[in-house]
């Protein structure tokens, strides 16, 4: 018999990360698009690799590092690690579309989630954002929403990245292009990769949060003065 406490929390976490949730994911590609101009990602293959480097050398060390952290200042009532948590977050993402990114699908992300659950220190939070006392960060929402659901912190985080991930795969099969097929079997073999973030998220020390690929932030930064642009960043 299904224990109801559970199975909503789940329903809620598949919602969550479902692609129909609108946080305008779909708009970004963070890089993607210039790797894709410059051919360097052209087929299923060149884009599984260029998507496990960007798992494990870029999100692993910012949206997923700061998702773990933001869950463990909640459940310590450490209110003032998060606000500074925001600002590094944001104080470290040199590509300005990708902040911009992450703040949009951040405030989209507040504006469902306080809608949806009444949770006050998440409503605080987007009153910060409004007040411009925090910049916002979509990580940041999603490990409010998960700990305010009572989810696991490692399943929190690694619902965080395959949601990431997702989209990355959706929006690549549309600008590469591949078939529908080959991005389910994407999908599948990212299966492991993204347990083995998780394992790598949960050993990190807070001081490693921004540690990048410069590849990945170089291909960020030119993406705005690319000739033609499907994706906002």
């Amino acid at each position: 018999m299904l224990n109801t406490d559970t199975s909503l929390s789940l329903l809620s976490l598949l919602q969550l990360c479902d692609s129909n949730f609108p946080t305008g994911a779909f708009s970004h590609s963070f890089g993607l698009e210039t790797y894709i101009q410059d051919d360097k990602v052209m087929s299923k293959q060149t884009f599984s690799e260029w998507l496990q480097v960007y798992l494990q050398e870029q999100l692993v060390y910012t949206d997923g590092l700061a998702c773990r952290l933001t869950y463990e200042a909640l459940e310590e009532g450490k209110l003032e690690t998060i606000w500074a948590l925001d600002r590094k977050i944001c104080v470290q993402n040199q590509a300005a579309e990708t902040r911009e990114g992450n703040k949009r699908m951040a405030e989209r992300m507040l504006y469902l989630g306080t809608e949806l659950y009444s949770s006050p220190t998440l409503a605080l939070y987007r009153e910060r954002i409004r007040d411009k006392e925090c910049w916002g960060h979509s990580s940041i929402v999603f490990a409010w929403i998960t700990h305010h659901l009572k989810i696991p912190k490692s399943v929190a985080i690694i619902s965080y990245l395959y949601a990431s991930v997702a989209s990355l795969i959706q929006n690549g099969v549309r600008a590469i292009p591949l078939g529908q097929t080959e991005g389910q079997r994407l999908f599948q073999e990212l299966q492991a990769p993204l347990i083995h973030a998780v394992e790598q998220i949960n050993g990190l020390d807070p001081e490693d949060l921004g540690i990048t690929s410069p590849g990945l932030e170089l291909s960020q930064m030119r993406h705005e003065r690319l000739g033609y642009r499907l994706f906002m960043s």
